[in-house]
């Protein structure tokens, strides 16, 4: 890649550049696209000219200040889809947008990276707001102090491994309903409620890398009924394989009795309530100089 040439280039008066976006998806994907009547390869990856992709200009500044952008496609059956849309596939994907000579490929500059934002579909086409790299500096940071866990069951601060027998199901879907309901009629070895706030991951088929949350997990006989806080947004079919992980409440007693985890436990227990906060002396209670904290944040007396 060279910027120089491109910059001798564009000082030559006469000028053959167009503009290029190479997309990387959760899942993996990598997609191209370019505004050229012409199929481009940047980096290993094929810009697809067919996309009918464009780009508003791209609005950089020095600073802090968050860079932004928007593309704008055609829905294609060969490019970006409408199902993959509403997965959620494109969710965060990161993109890298580029100004190139098309005469000469290797001419080129990059002018942008970041992610996609907000994704909204009209008429067969779609909108997609593109956000630079310093739009992560506007996320709040830090930990909050609750009584509560703050980790996420498995991750690099739980540090609980989800892969352990006894912690996981891996199952074929037999009955589905709205892609939120999921009844099994043989499902032994979990204690009633198990999974509740647990993962439900989609190993093939049409949903395939998509993930839903617990809400409820019911024995019904030697069965058992799942259900999702939110319909998984892509088909599920008889025969497609999940995997089911069990779930935390992010409570201290579930993280020792559970999981056997409390020295990986995030929060902080013993934080008084509302209730104690709001407390007042009682001449009839007990005054022995003990703490007036349970195990479980609340008050004594």
């Amino acid at each position: 890649m060279s910027a120089a040439a491109l910059h001798a280039h564009l000082g030559s008066g006469a000028t053959t550049v167009c503009r290029a976006w190479t997309v990387v998806r959760p899942d993996g994907t990598v997609l191209g696209f370019t505004d050229h009547d012409r199929d481009l390869v940047i980096e290993g990856v094929v810009c697809r000219a067919d996309t009918g992709m464009t780009a508003r200009a791209l609005q950089q500044t020095t600073g802090l200040s968050v860079d932004n952008s928007e593309a704008v496609g055609a829905l294609s059956d060969a490019s970006v889809t409408e199902a993959d849309l509403l997965a959620g596939r494109y969710d965060g994907a990161e993109v890298r947008a580029w100004l190139v000579n098309w005469a000469n490929p290797d001419e080129r500059i990059e002018q942008f990276r970041g992610a996609l934002g907000e994704i909204v579909r009209a008429g067969g086409s779609f909108r997609a707001e593109l956000r630079g790299l310093s739009d992560a500096l506007n996320r709040p940071q830090g930990f909050a102090y609750q009584s509560g866990c703050s980790a996420v069951l498995g991750d690099s601060r739980c540090r609980f491994d989800t892969g352990q027998p006894g912690y996981f199901a891996q199952r074929v879907v037999e009955t589905v309903e709205d892609g939120r309901s999921f009844r099994f009629a043989s499902f032994a070895g979990f204690d009633d409620r198990w999974f509740e706030y647990g993962r439900f991951e989609v190993l093939s088929g049409l949903a395939a890398g998509l993930v839903g949350v617990v809400r409820a997990d019911r024995q019904e006989g030697a069965g058992r009924r799942i259900d999702l806080w939110q319909s998984i947004p892509a088909e599920i079919a008889t025969g497609d394989s999940v995997r089911i992980i069990a779930g935390c409440n992010k409570a201290s007693d579930t993280c020792r009795t559970k999981f056997s985890n409390f020295m990986n436990f995030r929060g902080f227990p013993h934080i008084p309530g509302e209730d104690w906060l709001t407390s007042y002396p009682v001449s009839g209670s007990a005054k022995t100089g003990g703490s007036l904290v349970r195990q479980s944040g609340g008050p004594t007396a």
